[in-house]
């Protein structure tokens, strides 16, 4: 039995001991769901000895409740809604326009801040094509922000997904077990309040901290695409 986490470093350390089969495999790659998600993968991708990478989403948020997921947005076009969201919340397609347009400019700026680095250079993002995914989140609450990020990843072309997080209800994993080819989950509580719930220190990752782990990884050889 798994309890709660004290943070998101010990949730993947937890989350490694679940994924040993894809140990020192170069056919293997690790992908972040920034920001929290980061710290997660850099975990899981330290323990297996891995190459580390983020996948860049951006989760639409309900105006004036910006939790609540109508959507989510990535790279190349992809937007994938929720849709018992949109249709209870009365969701205009102007309204989702208005907010897809704001996200893709944090999407981009994100982009920039992560992957550019002090001396001006831009590290593009590693390929997935033919290579077994582990895409890493620090939990799952609606599922729209990783099914977009699987959307995006599915028109590169990888060999496999497999999902990988700490917590997320039962439903969301079953459903998400039909959509990819693993899903690896620690806890499912039947009720998910919120994913924080679930974390003794849910404290916000910060741009300075995926910057940071990403810098580290680096230096570690840990990230990049698998020679």
């Amino acid at each position: 039995m798994v309890s709660r986490f004290r943070n998101r470093q010990e949730a993947g350390q937890r989350l490694a001991k679940q994924l040993t089969a894809y140990r020192n495999r170069p056919d293997v790659l690790v992908l972040a769901l920034p920001r929290g998600g980061v710290p997660v993968a850099f975990e899981v991708a330290l323990a297996l000895n891995l190459p580390l990478d983020i996948c860049l989403v951006r989760k639409l948020g309900v105006p004036g409740q910006k939790e609540l997921a109508m959507g989510a947005i990535a790279p190349g076009g992809v937007r994938v809604l929720n849709t018992d969201v949109v249709q209870w919340m009365n969701i205009s397609e102007e309204t989702l326009d208005q907010v897809a347009a704001q996200e893709q400019q944090e999407l981009e700026r994100r982009d920039r801040t992560y992957r550019g680095n002090l001396q001006g250079t831009y590290r593009p993002a590693a390929s997935v094509r033919d290579l077994t995914i582990i895409l890493v989140d620090d939990g799952i609450a609606t599922g729209s922000t990783l099914r977009a990020a699987i959307a995006t990843l599915r028109q590169q072309h990888p060999q496999q997904i497999v999902v990988a997080v700490p917590v997320a209800p039962p439903v969301i994993c079953e459903a998400l077990e039909a959509e990819v080819d693993q899903c690896c989950c620690l806890l499912m509580p039947e009720s998910l309040a919120s994913i924080g719930a679930w974390y003794q220190d849910f404290s916000q990752t910060t741009d300075h901290e995926v910057r940071t782990l990403l810098e580290q990884a680096a230096a570690r050889s840990i990230i990049g695409s698998p020679s």
